[in-house]
């Protein structure tokens, strides 16, 4: 028995060791930032920029965060949500009182409304008719101004005149843009109840579904017309807050030709935006733009926007087009120093090792156009637990994704609260000592094989340690029934 269990002893001791060997430490990783959380509980990191350039994995599938004591926290990657916020503001609006008979079942007619060339209003009065009674209040107008593009209305708040204790009345209100056509929008009872203690009850506003406009028209269709002291308009805006961008400018090199540079880009960089910065002015380039794949590697989405009818080889590595465009740069005529520029060019998110920027043979480019990406840095979530200071570890080609879901990072948390975490801060970038160099990752990521032949052969002491697992147990129990019937036959002498 002693045989087996020391072999089994021997096999649980290497497997112990593999397995410590396939654990995630800091020092596997070739380059790390100091993570600082705002506050303690779950932690909220803005991806920084280093981490794209320096990942040697498009998913981020090696990113890592560690405590001091060397231990990986769970942690989850995502898409930046995009914030939004309201602001209500009251604004003041002109009043125009409209006198004149009172209103036939056709609205208010023959009023007359001049405007100035911006369109403020000016004035508001009744045609006079030949024998008519001077006329009663029957109708308010209102200027509103110009409004931003972001701002609505969401309802309007009366003043009472000095001297007027209680009123009622019902409303109507209509809106219009040039003073022609008329929307109701709402109507409502307007009350105001003064007791004996001067203390007022008041229903003073009218609300309704934010909308814009520039004039108003209020009228009574139960009460006594009045002259409000004051009307002001309650703006909503809506104000949207874009995640912060990040970019990068690549420096080409030439291809196979004169009309074709190549650029080496950062696998892990999921561009969503392009540009070419142009050095000459009075520039205008038409470019086919791509990115170079090997045969197995073409994906159902970059296939829809691949050109209808481009050849690919069965193997080996292709430019893969997928977009046609023009660059350019021209000075503007008489003013050289504005010019007139391309700006960044909006695409579904690219990843890739290397841009490739082809051009027409009489371009005659002496130098490749830098070549600029931008993308949208994704968010990490983190349980800041165990001891700090955290490290940010990223730049391992031979590491498994790590990154669990935001619901087992903050449970419970709604967007709102992610959104409001103040966000943790990173320090400098630390190259890694004695980690794999990029040169040895690239060789090691380009020989699959090395890999799988080492999952295979911990899968194979794996087996060979549960076969002597089940030999040592078949033995033992053996040895333990000999061991039994011996007994027995002692017993029966």
């Amino acid at each position: 028995m002693n045989r087996p269990l020391t072999i089994f002893i021997w096999l649980a001791a290497c497997a112990a060791g593999s397995s410590a060997l396939a654990a995630d430490r800091l020092q596997d990783y070739a380059w790390h930032m100091a993570v600082q959380p705002a506050a303690g509980g779950v932690a909220r990191l803005p991806l920084p920029r280093e981490v794209y350039l320096h990942a040697r994995t498009g998913s981020l599938a090696d990113v890592r965060v560690f405590d001091a004591s060397g231990k990986a926290l769970a942690f989850s990657i995502g898409a930046p949500q995009v914030q939004s916020s309201s602001e209500r503001r009251e604004l003041p609006i002109r009043i125009f009182p409209l006198a004149g008979p009172p209103a036939s079942s056709e609205g208010l007619q023959n009023v007359e409304i001049r405007t100035g060339s911006d369109g403020r209003l000016l004035s508001v009065s009744a045609r006079s008719q030949p024998g008519a009674q001077a006329g009663t209040l029957q109708a308010l107008i209102l200027d509103l101004g110009q409004q931003d593009q972001l701002s609505r209305i969401a309802g309007l708040r009366f003043t009472l005149p000095g001297g007027v204790g209680n009123y009622s009345a019902q409303v109507l209100l209509e809106a219009s843009d040039d003073l022609k056509q008329w929307d109701a929008i709402g109507t409502t009872t307007l009350n105001w109840l003064r007791n004996s203690d001067t203390q007022t009850l008041a229903n003073d506003s009218i609300a309704f579904a934010p909308r814009s406009f520039r004039y108003a028209r209020l009228s009574w269709q139960d009460g006594q017309p009045l002259a409000f002291a004051s009307i002001s308009a309650q703006a909503v805006s809506q104000n949207t807050v874009l995640p912060p961008r990040a970019s990068i400018t690549l420096q080409g090199k030439p291809g196979k030709d004169a009309s074709q540079w190549l650029y080496a880009t950062p696998p892990a960089i999921p561009a969503d935006s392009i540009n070419l910065q142009l050095d000459q002015p009075n520039t205008v380039l038409p470019v086919t733009l791509g990115v170079l794949r090997q045969a197995e590697q073409v994906t159902q989405r970059h296939r829809l926007y691949r050109h209808h009818g481009q050849a690919r080889p069965a193997q080996g590595s292709y430019v893969d087009s997928l977009l046609n465009t023009t660059f350019y740069r021209i000075s503007r005529a008489g003013d050289s120093s504005k010019e007139r520029v391309s700006g960044d060019l909006s695409m579904p998110v690219v990843q890739t090792t290397q841009w490739v920027l082809q051009t027409s043979a009489s371009s005659n480019l002496a130098q490749a156009p830098a070549l600029r990406l931008g993308w949208t840095p994704e968010t990490l979530f983190f349980l800041a637990s165990g001891k700090p200071p955290y490290q940010l570890a990223f730049g391992n080609s031979n590491a498994s994704p790590a990154a669990t879901s935001l619901s087992q990072v903050a449970p419970g948390f709604q967007s709102a609260e992610l959104l409001a975490l103040p966000a943790a801060t990173t320090g400098a970038l630390t190259a890694q000592a004695g980690a794999p160099s990029a040169a040895r990752a690239s060789a090691d990521s380009a020989r699959p094989w090395r890999r799988a032949a080492l999952w295979g052969a911990l899968l194979l002491g794996v087996a060979v340690l549960s076969f002597f697992a089940w030999r040592l147990l078949t033995q033992m129990k053996q040895e333990q029934d000999q061991q039994q019937e011996r007994e027995q036959g002692r017993e029966q002498k």
